[in-house]
C-alpha cells in the first residue's frame, strides 16, 4: 500500500528571497523526499519559479505596518481552508540546506512537530524554520492572532514564539524534532568565533537539515563570507553539494 500525499509547503514575499531559492529548496526537498508529494509556494510574485511548483497568493494576514520584514505572514499557513489542500504538510524555511531524507519528517508521530529553539532550550518556545500539521485544522490559531495583531507582537518577540504559546496554552502539545535532525549553521557547524578564520564549518553527524537563520545564508556560507558581521569564515563547499 503505497503512502499517501503529502504537502511540502514554503512562503515568499517581499524581496528577502528570490525564486531562485525556491526553486533550489524544491530540487533539494525532490532528492530527499520518496514519498509522493506536492510542493507548494506562498508568494505575491511568481516570476521565475520552476514547472512543478504549485502556486497559490500569500494569505491574508494583517501584519501591522513596518514588519512587514518579520515573520508573521507564515501564520497564514493555518487558513482554514487554506487553497485547495488537504492533509499533512511540512512547512519549510527558504534559508535551509537539506543534507538528508526527509521522510522521517512525515514518521514522527506528533500533532505538531516542531524545532525546540535552540537559543532558549529551556522554554516552550520552537524554532518555525521547519514544523508539521495537519491543514485546515489550526484556523483558530490565526484568528487568535487576527483579533489583536499588535497586541500578540507586544506579548512575544516573534511569530515562532505566539505560536509555540498559543499552541501550548490550549493544550497542544509541541513535539520537538529529534535535535540532530536540525541544527543551526551558526550554533552547531561554524567553529568558535577565533577559530572561524582558520577552521571550516562542520556538517554535522545525523544531521538532515542546515538551518541559516540570520547570516550568513547558504551561498556566502559557501564562498566563506559573513555579511554584516566583521567575522571572516573559511568556505565550506560541502554546502554546494547539496543548495542546488
Amino acid at each position: 500500500m503505497s503512502s499517501p500525499e503529502v504537502n511540502v509547503i514554503c512562503m515568499k514575499w517581499g524581496n528577502a528571497y528570490a525564486a531562485t531559492d525556491v526553486n533550489i529548496l524544491r530540487r533539494m526537498v525532490a532528492r530527499h523526499l520518496h514519498r509522493p508529494h506536492r510542493f507548494v509556494c506562498f508568494t505575491d510574485d511568481a516570476t521565475g519559479l520552476d514547472p512543478g511548483i504549485d502556486v497559490f497568493p500569500v494569505p491574508p494576514v494583517p501584519v501591522p505596518e513596518g514588519l512587514e520584514r518579520e515573520a508573521w505572514a507564515k501564520l497564514g499557513t493555518f487558513t482554514d481552508p487554506l487553497a485547495e489542500l488537504s492533509g499533512t504538510a511540512l512547512f519549510l524555511d527558504l534559508d535551509i540546506v537539506v543534507v538528508d531524507s526527509l521522510d522521517p519528517f512525515f514518521e514522527l508521530p506528533g500533532q505538531f512537530c516542531i524545532i525546540h529553539n535552540w537559543t532558549h532550550p529551556d522554554r516552550i518556545v520552537g524554532n518555525s524554520s521547519v514544523y508539521r500539521f495537519e491543514l485546515n485544522t489550526l484556523g483558530w490559531v490565526l484568528e487568535r492572532y487576527c483579533q489583536n495583531p499588535l497586541g500578540a507582537r507586544e506579548r512575544y518577540r516573534n511569530e515562532q514564539a505566539f505560536l509555540s504559546h498559543t499552541l501550548a496554552d490550549a493544550g497542544v502539545e509541541l513535539t520537538y524534532w529529534p535535535a540532530q535532525w536540525c541544527r543551526s549553521f551558526k550554533r552547531h557547524c561554524m567553529p568558535h568565533r577565533l577559530l572561524a578564520p582558520f577552521l571550516p564549518a562542520r556538517r554535522p553527524e545525523s544531521a538532515r537539515i542546515i538551518v541559516f537563520h540570520g547570516n550568513p545564508k547558504p551561498q556566502d556560507a559557501i564562498r566563506g563570507e559573513w555579511k554584516g558581521r566583521w567575522r571572516r569564515m573559511r568556505p565550506a563547499p560541502w554546502i554546494g553539494d547539496h543548495w542546488h
